[in-house]
């Protein structure tokens, strides 16, 4: 990291930042206010992360990370724009959905270009599997609450299409993949997807009615 990391990291982490634990997370405490909350599983350099939370001063944002530069990164944006309304949590955002979120409470999960574990022997490590999404589903709101994907890895999307689609409690808004909503700023990794000739695929689904 750069001097201006270090330094945004020393200042601002005690402001806006929290490690994973198995504590009960308590989102009024966090951000002082009682609003829809949308958790970010893997924020990256956090500058799509924080152009999403400035349009969007209606919801909290918790973006869960695990690269100190990233986090560095995004603390900077935090005080660069004024946001008031994103924190970051570091650790395993697993651990943070099983073990500090209740049950029937997000607005949105929004998992964008998560690490893809291309070699089939490491497909077992990704975000995006039967028990994970059966959890993340818990935690939506019932009837309202959206889980969105994003991915530049073909395969990687028909998996995710396929896990998706058999979760009993969630229904598709699209007939397949869907354009991408106005609402998901362009990330780095997709203009590197998009010099490099590769797709992007997005995926969003709502948690059924209970």
């Amino acid at each position: 990291m750069g001097d201006r990391h270090h330094d945004a990291l020393e200042r601002l982490w005690p402001l806006y930042g929290s490690f994973v634990s198995g504590e009960p997370l308590v989102a009024s405490a966090l951000f002082g206010r009682s609003a829809p909350l949308v958790v970010e599983i893997g924020s990256g350099m956090g500058d799509a992360t924080a152009a999403m939370a400035e349009a969007d001063p209606d919801r909290d944002y918790l973006a869960v990370e695990v690269h100190v530069p990233g986090i560095a990164s995004l603390l900077s944006h935090i005080e660069t724009r004024g946001l008031r309304n994103l924190r970051i949590a570091r650790g395993d955002a697993i651990d943070l959905v099983t073990h500090a979120l209740p049950p029937d409470r997000l607005a949105a999960v929004h998992v964008f270009f998560p690490d893809p574990w291309p070699k089939l022997k490491h497909h077992k490590r990704r975000i995006i599997q039967p028990a994970h999404v059966a959890l993340l589903r818990s935690r939506l709101l019932p009837g309202t609450g959206v889980l969105h994907c994003a991915t530049d890895w073909a395969p990687y999307a028909a998996s995710m299409l396929s896990t998706l689609s058999a979760d009993p409690g969630l229904v598709n808004t699209a007939d397949g993949y869907a354009p991408r909503p106005a609402y998901r700023a362009v990330t780095h990794f997709e203009r590197r997807a998009a010099r490099q000739g590769r797709d992007v695929f997005d995926l969003v689904f709502r948690r059924r009615a209970a």
